[in-house]
């Protein structure tokens, strides 16, 4: 499984012209899942996101979690996140998982972080999303719960 992790102010996703997730200051995080990714991957990418410490404190500008800071998490569903721009100019989405693994595990990971106690809100799988959020810094970082990056 794959992640972008920003750091918002806030940020919201509409389906439709009607907003279905927000939060306040936290993470605003597109989850794609690969083909060949299981519940482990979903395990662990749950709680990188959730120990991630990229949120200032008195002493040093990257020291605390999401949970430290009172922070949410708008975690939103992106394949897109599997794409391979290596070659030419469109980029290949084959690695991404189909759509029914894509929802399980997706599902899971967010279950896996509420589960440490995080207000998780999320986009409508498989929808058409517009997306808006303040980024904080900015402050963006890449997972991939196979450590390639």
């Amino acid at each position: 499984m794959r992640a972008v992790v920003q750091r918002v102010h806030e940020a919201s996703v509409t389906v439709g012209g009607e907003v279905v997730g927000e939060i306040a200051a936290g993470l605003l995080v597109y989850v794609g899942v690969a083909g060949d990714d299981v519940e482990s991957d979903a395990a662990w990418l749950a709680d990188k996101v959730r120990y991630l410490r990229i949120f200032p404190d008195d002493d040093k500008p990257l020291n605390r979690d999401v949970a430290e800071s009172g922070g949410a998490v708008l975690a939103i569903s992106a394949f897109t996140t599997q794409a391979d721009a290596r070659k030419g100019r469109r980029p290949a989405l084959t690695a991404a998982a189909p759509p029914e693994t894509a929802e399980h595990l997706f599902n899971q990971f967010c279950q896996a972080l509420a589960t440490t106690g995080i207000c998780v809100a999320t986009g409508k799988f498989r929808a058409h999303m517009d997306v808006s959020s303040v980024n904080d810094g900015p402050i963006c970082v890449l997972l991939d719960s196979r450590r390639q990056f």
